[in-house]
């Protein structure tokens, strides 16, 4: 099995962050992906990059979506050959 990983920037005074967190969790799970949170505020160039635009979803390095995640597309996503 590929070390597939669906990384997710987040804040912690972030609402958004942890509703997405909670939306995205069971779909990677289920695609048998991991899943890594990360706090962009422990990582000067992460809190450059992302600014205030997270949550930002991140599959296998490449940025998939900021603020909102299609469940639907993430799921086709996960399951495409690669």
């Amino acid at each position: 099995m590929d070390n597939h990983v669906v990384e997710l920037m987040v804040r912690p005074s972030c609402g958004s962050c942890a509703r997405v967190a909670a939306q995205i969790e069971p779909i990677v799970q289920e695609a048998g992906w991991a899943l890594e949170i990360v706090n962009v505020d422990e990582d000067s160039e992460l809190a450059m990059e992302f600014g205030d635009r997270v949550p930002v979803t991140v599959v296998d390095g490449e940025e998939f979506s900021c603020w909102e995640v299609d469940s639907d597309q993430l799921r086709a996503r996960l399951s495409a050959p690669m």
